[in-house]
């Protein structure tokens, strides 16, 4: 409610009123309670309840005011205050400009009435919600026995939230018909639309965008993807499905189903009553055993976010006639056809799961009754083949289509005409029994069903058609549903039946309009009657037989000529109902001027009234700009039964306009247009102000005209000027309106200068428009012209032409100056004599015949006379030449795959016959094209040209031609295309010193890279062990190479690796052996064994990877008691077993033995100590025993792997110390997936530093990297996290 203090408010400002108010709000237990905003279908509403489900939860008052000034926003209630602080807290939400009430403790008792208060100095304005709380006796009976419990368990209501729509008010749209627009794909609104009665929504589109707009900003809070929303379908299987394809923003988020405004609950077992099945992003919702309880209309939420909407209607529906088997022959047309108890618009047909669309494959047809209903598959074949469904309501009925490739054509035309009359009699007694329980089972007539035309369908041929064609020629009144098909009363031996019956009418009062039937019998005579009065020519009705026809006729219809009307011919009879309309009609002469523009002049008032008749009721509106007009301080609408005024009061510029008048009743709607003038002096000319000109003496500038014109045309434009600096404005006078420019050529050099440009009318001159700052130009000249080209050249006169020069220096070009130079001398003499050249073209008659000639051009503005221009090229004053001849000895002489490079000799000059080649041009023409190329664009001087960017082994057709001042010559051709390669050239390998051996510690990356050259391009293939390479084996092969890239070795990946290329020419192999290997494994015990004085023999067991590594063999070494140092006494032992000579008596010995390969050492062999006794000494020394050093160890991290974070597209580094003896295998995980074999990372392990470099990040490289150590002793691991940000 809204109270205004004044009686008209100042300009500017309005009183309160709310922009948005609280809307209904249902919540799920343990939710709390938001009344935020409605939708704007809900906005008519005036008052809103808020229903809490739960108390002890928070609840909101949520509501946007407007007013100048603006208004103050207070709350109440109608039973209590809400001042005290510890139950309600008021707040402005600045963001959202939202007046918040909070309600911090929800309890029953503040279940009330709310009021919202918003107030200025000119009026208030009042919304009341109601707040409801169930659920708070709950907790009391909680705490009772069990057996209280139950009962209490009997007695608890579960509230659901309510989503009622506001009932369809007269004469406004459904809020059901917009909700499901919301929905809705574009394809589907004409069929929604159709369903509620609205055959013309484009003038909703506008309406329905905004609607859209603020249901997706809704949805965007809660879901990331909304798209393929189907509405609801009955299946062939049974059921009724909806859906989406959604993509929620928290998986968790609550999906409700409800139903006419109560939630559904929903599982997700496919045998329960609903259920909701989710595959991916895909929402399905199943009805299991439809029945007509289940009709309603169902919305799914997403939180508070409705995301679909559709109205589940079932009709009461029979199949009178269910589809037959159809058999049909290849390429012809397969025709399905069902007859129903009810008329429906449509029915859904399928196959299988899949519904059918009107379209090239299929046509869906319905008769005019709209009871029977086809389906015609076009050019059937085998692929047609399967069952359809015709689906009406919740009923369904299935045929299947057999097609065959000799089907009988005569015997399936026959099947169809009989399943034809068949339909069309079971139809005629369905209808006869129908009209029978109407009338009580005594009348016989029949009247009753809807149908509108002879019952059959429109696609199916039936007797009598063609001289049914033109009965209605003349007949201009609209055709409606027919009560009903032909009924028989008494059949007697063989009467006369009706082929087209009677159709439903209606026409306006005043119109011409007629009843037409079609009998099988021109002999038959029959009767019209009406409401069961026989008439005659002297009711002021004509009753016309022609032949098999009868038509009735009224020249003028009135009220009185409405009625049922019967024809009864042989005992049958026909009926049909004759409506009579009045729909609105404007009197002609206030319609020839309402058609007039109506002028005014600013302040003034404009008024139109409208003469109108018709049936009552009848709504009369007023529109301006499309736009209602309501009754307002400036707008004044008068309406009586026959008349409507309207008056603009005060008018301003901006109420010119279309106003339009709409009338409306139920017959129909009429419009008139007017146009409204209103004339003002104009707006102030457009800008921005463009500068034409700035040049020394001056400057010029450009403007666009007024947007509104003051309702009569613009005169004059009036120039100001005003130097900056100074404070004075000097009237530069008045150009005409149709000149949107100004030059003003009283500036000084180098000044600024300020304009003012008004508009002038009749009715006054506008605001102004001023530019800004417009500097005069200084002295610039202007900028280099291209050089001058030779149009023709004869003994006694040259012609050339130039182009202007891309920098004019900022002022006009007024001219050129051309300069010529005789071959030979450094004198350039200025051609024209008499003045510049005003035009870019010019003819030099001051020449010698036979001399040669260069000419430059320089242009000149109002600063003066800028550089000259390059010279031409020479030119020699003689009458024109004949074209060259042909050039000789055109041949290749160098090729690669992007160019090729030709020469030739130059053409003999022939006296008369071809004259002297000035230059050369090159054309190709690929060998699959038929359009021949020019390489250069100008001519060459050079024998010699080279064809680039053309594309590799590409076959061309190449040819030179010889050019001078009198054309071109002939082309000469190569007899042979030319292919873009190089030189044929045998493959063969550069690197000669690369080694045919490598050795790579297991774990590390093998990186073998193999330059060649050959020609044309090769064909590389790689084996190992003269088998195809493993998968994880990289090949990256170029025009000049070859790499292999093995990222993590093992030692299954030992053997020799052989690459092969070949081409056309010949081919080429390389072997090279590469061997994985690790540190080697100790030798067994070393035994000792003394056979000679002075030596020992040392013998031990193989280490276990010699039957790996064919290249491993030992070291020895030995320490004495006299020297504590070991010295190596032998190497590259490829047995087991070696004698060590010079060994002293009185000393004792230490020997270690060591496998050996080509990465390193093994660990050590210790030998038992060895001695002899030395008999001259008693001297003794006791030493301690050495301890043999151990320097395995389990393998861990030095350093551990540290969390990394990057942006998305950059490189990312991770790198950890490790240690452990023997040397830990190292690998490398993502998301526990081996990177082992994925090129795209770059793995590396040196010394004890694991690195992982992976050169571009991106969304997918996202998770967990895990660093895994192994050897013989143990394993260990380290892990971090990858994050990549956008």
């Amino acid at each position: 409610m809204i109270t205004q203090y004044v009686e008209s408010l100042p300009p500017g400002k309005s009183s309160p009123d709310f922009t948005r108010k609280p809307m209904a709000v249902t919540t799920q237990e343990g939710k709390q309670a938001n009344s935020g905003y409605a939708n704007t279908v809900r906005r008519c509403l005036q008052l809103h309840h808020c229903l809490l489900d739960l108390s002890g939860k928070k609840g909101f008052f949520k509501a946007m005011v407007s007013g100048e000034p603006a208004p103050a926003v207070t709350w109440g209630r109608n039973n209590g205050k809400v001042d005290d602080l510890e139950k309600y807290k008021t707040r402005y939400d600045e963001r959202a400009q939202e007046h918040i009430l909070e309600i911090l403790n929800v309890k029953a008792d503040q279940a009330d009435t709310y009021k919202c208060f918003a107030a200025n100095e000119f009026g208030m304005a009042v919304c009341s919600a109601a707040l409801n709380v169930i659920g708070g006796g709950l907790k009391k009976k909680a705490k009772e026995a069990p057996q209280d419990f139950r009962k209490m368990l009997k007695k608890t209501v579960v509230v659901t939230r309510k989503k009622t729509l506001p009932p369809k008010k007269e004469g406004e749209i459904d809020p059901k018909l917009l909700e499901l627009l919301i929905s809705a794909p574009k394809k589907d609104y004409e069929k929604i639309c159709f369903d509620f009665g609205v055959s013309d929504f484009r003038w909703l589109l506008k309406r329905l965008n905004q609607l859209k707009k603020e249901r997706g900003d809704e949805q965007a809070k809660v879901v990331e993807q909304l798209d393929n929303v189907k509405q609801i379908e009955v299946k062939p299987n049974g059921s009724a499905e909806f859906g989406f394809d959604m993509i929620l923003h928290d998986p968790n988020s609550a999906i409700n189903l409800y139903k006419d405004g109560t939630m559904v609950p929903y599982g997700d077992d496919e045998n329960s009553k609903h259920s909701l099945k989710t595959t991916g992003k895909k929402y399905v919702f199943s009805i299991n055993d439809p029945q007509p309880e289940d009709a309603g209309f169902y919305q799914v939420d997403v939180g508070d976010a409705n995301v679909l909407s559709t109205d589940f209607q079932v009709p009461a529906v029979e199949f009178i006639a269910t589809v037959k088997d159809v058999k049909a022959s290849e390429s012809e047309d397969a025709i399905f056809q069902c007859v129903l108890s009810t008329p429906l618009s449509r029915i859904t047909w399928s196959k299988q799961d899949s519904s059918l669309a009107h379209g090239d494959k299929y046509e869906i047809t319905v008769s005019e009754d709209k009871l029977i209903h086809t389906l015609r598959v076009k050019n059937s074949n085998k692929d047609d083949n399967g069952a359809y469904y015709a689906i009406a309501g919740i009923r369904s009925s299935c045929a299947s289509l057999k097609v065959e490739a000799d089907l009988n054509d005569k015997r399936h035309k026959d099947t169809q005409r009989w399943d034809q009359d068949d339909l069309n009699k079971q139809k005629d007694d369905l209808e006869a029994a129908r009209r029978a329980a109407m009338d009580g089972g005594s009348s016989g007539d029949g009247s009753g069903g809807q149908t509108d035309g002879d019952g059959t369908s429109e696609n199916l041929p039936t007797e009598g058609d063609d001289g049914n064609k033109g009965i209605d020629a003349d007949y201009k009144g609209e055709k409606r549903v027919q009560t009903g098909p032909l009924v028989p009363d008494t059949v007697v031996g063989r009467a006369a039946q009706f082929i087209c019956g009677l159709s439903d009418t209606a026409a306006n009062i005043g119109q011409r309009t007629q009843l037409t039937c079609k009998l099988s019998s021109e002999a038959t005579e029959g009767r019209w009657y009406k409401n069961g009065k026989l008439l005659t020519n002297e009711d002021g009705v004509t009753m016309i037989k022609d032949g098999t026809c009868h038509r009735l006729l009224i020249d003028c219809c009135k009220e009185d000529d409405a009625a049922v009307y019967c024809f009864e011919a042989d005992g049958r009879k026909s009926e049909a109902t004759l409506n009579i309309q009045d729909p609105p009609i404007i009197d002609g002469d206030a319609l020839g001027k309402l058609s007039k523009a109506v002028v005014v002049k600013a302040g003034e008032n404009a008024e139109w009234r409208m003469l109108c008749s018709g049936g009552a009721p009848m709504t009369i509106l007023w529109y301006k700009d499309d736009e209602e007009l309501l009754p307002a301080l400036n707008v004044k609408i008068e309406t009586s039964a026959n008349e409507s005024k309207l008056r603009l009061v005060e008018c301003q510029r901006k109420d010119g306009g279309e106003v339009k008048i709409k009338l409306k009743n139920q017959f129909g709607t009429t419009e008139a247009i007017s146009k409204l003038i209103v004339l003002d002096r104009p707006t102030p000319p457009q800008g921005p102000v463009d500068i034409t000109e700035s040049a020394v003496t001056s400057v010029g500038f450009r403007w666009k005209p007024p947007k509104h014109c003051g309702g009569c045309p613009v005169t004059n434009y009036t120039i100001e000027r005003q130097q900056v600096g100074r404070h004075r404005w000097t009237d530069l006078g008045e150009i005409p309106s149709s000149v949107l420019t100004y030059k003003d050529s009283g500036v000084n050099p180098g000044g600024r200068y300020c304009y003012r440009i008004r508009a002038k009318n009749a009715e006054g001159v506008s605001d102004h428009l001023q530019t800004g700052d417009i500097a005069a130009g200084v002295l610039r000249y202007p900028g280099f012209p291209a050089a001058p080209q030779v149009v023709s050249a004869f003994k006694d006169c040259i012609n050339l032409t130039w182009c202007p020069p891309c920098d004019t220096g900022g002022t006009t070009i007024v001219g050129y100056n051309l300069e010529k130079n005789k071959k030979g001398t450094n004198h350039w003499s200025l051609v024209n004599q008499r003045g510049p050249i005003t035009d870019t073209k010019y003819a030099v008659t001051d020449v010698f015949g036979g001399a040669a000639y260069e000419f430059r051009v320089s242009a000149i503005n109002l600063s003066g006379a800028g550089g000259p221009s390059n010279p031409c090229h020479t030119v020699i004053a003689r009458d024109p030449m004949k074209p060259p001849g042909k050039v000789t000895d055109l041949k290749l002489t160098s090729s690669s795959y992007t160019t090729f490079s030709l020469a030739w000799t130059k053409p003999k000059e022939m006296k008369w016959l071809e004259d002297e080649a000035q230059g050369y041009y090159v054309e190709i023409r690929p060998i699959e094209n038929t359009e021949w190329t020019r390489c250069n664009a100008n001519p060459i001087t050079l024998t010699s040209y080279t064809v680039l960017c053309l594309k590799a082994m590409a076959c061309y057709w190449v040819r030179a031609i010889a050019t001078n001042y009198g054309g071109d010559g002939e082309p000469q051709g190569i007899d042979t295309y030319v292919t873009a390669m190089p030189p044929p050239v045998r493959p063969k390998f550069k690197d000669g010193n690369m080694k045919n051996f490598l050795v790579v510690r297991s774990g590390n990356t093998v990186c073998l890279q193999v330059n060649f050259e050959a020609s044309p391009l090769p064909h590389i293939w790689w084996l190992k062990d003269g088998a195809p390479l493993p998968k994880h084996v990289t090949i990256t092969d170029s025009d000049k190479g070859s790499l292999m890239l093995i990222t993590t070795s093992e030692r299954s990946d030992s053997g020799i690796y052989t690459i092969t290329v070949k081409n056309i020419v010949g081919q080429e192999s390389i072997n090279v052996e590469i061997r994985v290997t690790e540190d080697p494994k100790p030798p067994g015990p070393v035994e000792l064994d003394q056979n000679v004085p002075g030596t020992v023999t040392l013998s031990w067991t193989s280490s276990p990877d010699e039957r790996w590594d064919d290249r491993l063999h030992y070291m020895v070494s030995k320490r004495d008691t006299f020297r504590c140092t070991w010295r190596t006494v032998a190497d590259n032992l490829f047995n087991n077993k070696f004698t060590v000579v010079n060994i002293l008596p009185g000393r004792e010995y230490h020997f270690r033995v060591f496998a050996k390969n080509d990465v390193g050492l093994s660990p050590p062999s210790q030998s038992p100590v060895f001695g002899t006794m030395k008999h001259k000494g008693k001297f003794q020394v006791s030493r301690p025993e050495t301890k043999p050093l151990d320097f395995q160890s389990l393998p861990s991290f030095t350093v551990p792997l540290k969390t990394c974070s990057v942006p998305q597209g950059y490189e990312s580094h991770m790198c950890c110390a490790v240690r452990g003896d023997p040397a830990p295998r190292v690998t490398w995980y993502h998301n526990n997936i081996s990177l082992s074999t994925n090129t795209n990372y770059h793995i590396r392990s040196v010394c004890g530093v694991c690195s992982l470099l992976l050169l571009r990040a991106g969304p997918e490289h996202h998770g967990e990297y895990k660093v895994v150590l192994e050897n013989k002793l143990g394993t260990a691991e380290s892990s971090t996290t990858l994050t990549v940000r956008e």
